[in-house]
């Protein structure tokens, strides 16, 4: 298993699956396995010709397509480090996601993305643009270098390898650099694979951004291992309206989403239902805690069962899940069992706790990090007692699946009473007339904190504050219930749509009077 590399792995499934297909820009053209291979080999002579060495750092920022795929493989093949960043941060953003992982390139479509230009400049960063016309042609780089494809055959890459460099979503401080290596990767890909028994025979359109785990690891390099075909949007991200024809045309067995996708493509099927839609394995939801209720609708909706995991950037994405039927029942509130790695709930004093008893959720396993980027305060807390620490507060029920509480600095601890943010969402999207909805914490003078929530109505549905609070005080002890409601239609999300409580609080505070409310703090 310690030989395992991603490279590998993806060299394996092309020579296995050579003309079965591997890629799909949606409309547009397909890519077989050998051809995308092909393709890749030849991208990474050109990075190498443009004098990219093993563990140089080079940065992509592109949408959802082709070259996006293509480069990443290929800087990973040259035994360089990708670092995707989201096509839609600011020029400062860029600056600091540039300066902190090194990059020594940028690498960019053929049309720019402005502020990344204005940030490569400024840091004296080399940029250069990507393209590939049609399945029938090679990558070309706006440097137009040489390619020599032996500089490729001769590299052979390393399990040690640092092969992707990300940065956490930071629902509590400045992200922190996580470096992923080749054997972290091809672990996880190989967990993915294995518990949701991806084949050859197998689709799925991507309907997540690539610069974040969740889509790079679930959607696209575990199907490519797999010998199994993804598709991406024409529009080079997730739209509702061609999800479903996509997916059909395609011949999608599964897909992987947040829940805040799931709930966009249940709304539009209640408001817009397809004539037909596809016959689906599984359906996967993971990154943010799915309620119960929407879990439900989505099983309702689609017949397929509706698998949670639980996920993280420095477990390389999967570290639980429900399995698929033939391997045992999926509950509903629980993110499954782990899959292939340790999983232990810990007190503070590192003791493992028996089942249904609440600790931290820690984990040890081929696929974890070794740690955070020039980071040691940071490494001290996360590294402790043998385990890797995620954060998370959760219990093991008595058949062994795991069942999250909530972020340990998301915990709302209400004069002494620690209550779950997440019990509280499951309540509230449990009303019929409710879409989305959160709870979070907010500083308070008698109690510490206390409990708010912001909730969006379905479409043409009109809800009140006192209707909100009533249906809370009948399913929800009252320490529990929300003091304050806000009736909203949108709450920020970060741009993988993950829902950071700290950053709601913050945002619906402002709206309310300065004068009555205290400074929310970190």
């Amino acid at each position: 298993m310690e030989t395992v590399t991603l490279t590998g792995l993806l060299h394996k499934a092309a020579a296995e699956f050579p003309t079965r297909r591997a890629l799909s820009v949606s409309g547009k053209f397909d890519l077989t396995h050998a051809q995308l291979q092909h393709i890749i080999d030849h991208a990474a002579s050109l990075l190498i010709a443009s004098g990219i060495h093993p563990g140089d750092v080079v940065a992509l920022t592109f949408p959802n397509t082709v070259e996006l795929v293509i480069m990443f493989l290929a800087v990973i093949r040259c035994r360089a480090t990708a670092a995707p960043l989201n096509s839609a941060y600011t020029a400062e953003e860029f600056e600091f996601y540039l300066s902190d992982s090194e990059s020594k390139l940028l690498l960019i479509p053929a049309e720019g993305i402005k502020p990344a230009e204005a940030a490569a400049s400024k840091l004296n960063i080399p940029l250069v643009s990507a393209a590939l016309q049609d399945e029938n042609s090679k990558i070309t780089l706006s440097s137009n270098p040489e390619s020599n494809i032996d500089s490729v055959n001769q590299l052979v890459n390393d399990p040690a390898d640092v092969s992707l460099f990300l940065h956490t979503s930071g629902t509590t401080s400045r992200p922190k650099g996580v470096p992923l290596t080749q054997l972290n990767l091809g672990t996880s890909v190989l967990n993915i694979k294995s518990v949701y028994e991806l084949t050859e025979s197998d689709s799925t359109v991507i309907v997540l951004p690539l610069f974040h785990v969740h889509g790079l690891l679930a959607g696209l390099l575990s199907s490519l291992v797999s010998g199994a075909a993804v598709t991406l949007p024409a529009a080079g991200r997730f739209s509702a309206s061609t999800f479903w024809t996509d997916m059909i045309k395609y011949n999608a067995t599964w897909y992987t989403a947040v829940p805040t996708i799931h709930q966009i493509i249940l709304d539009r099927h209640e408001s817009k239902p397809e004539p037909e839609y596809p016959e689906l394995r599984f359906i996967r939801s993971c990154s943010a805690s799915l309620a119960p209720s929407i879990l439900e609708r989505l099983e309702a909706a689609f017949g397929a069962p509706v698998l949670e995991a639980y996920a993280m950037t420095e477990a390389s994405h999967l570290m639980a899940s429900n399995p698929l039927p033939n391997n045992g029942r999926h509950k509903a509130g629980s993110v499954g069992k782990p899959v292939g790695q340790e999983m232990a709930i810990l007190n503070e004093q590192g003791e493992i706790q028996p089942p249904n008893a609440n600790g931290e959720v820690c984990i040890r396993g081929l696929n974890v990090t070794k740690g955070y980027k020039n980071n040691p305060e940071a490494n001290k807390s996360a590294f402790q007692f043998g385990w890797f620490h995620t954060g998370d507060v959760g219990f093991f029920d008595s058949d062994g699946y795991l069942h999250l509480v909530g972020r340990i600095k998301e915990l709302i601890n209400r004069g002494g009473e620690k209550i779950s943010p997440i019990e509280v969402d499951a309540v509230l999207l449990a009303h019929p007339d409710v879409a989305q909805a959160v709870a979070f914490g907010v500083p308070d003078e008698k109690y510490g904190e206390e409990i708010n929530c912001a909730v969006i109505p379905r479409e043409g549905v009109s809800l009140d504050e006192a209707e909100i609070t009533k249906y809370c005080k009948r399913n929800l002890a009252s320490f529990k219930v929300p003091k304050k409601v806000f009736i909203t239609d949108s709450v920020p999300k970060t741009a993988t749509g993950k829902i950071q409580r700290r950053i709601v609080a913050e945002h619906f505070l402002a709206q309310m009077s300065a004068a009555k409310v205290p400074k929310f703090g970190a």
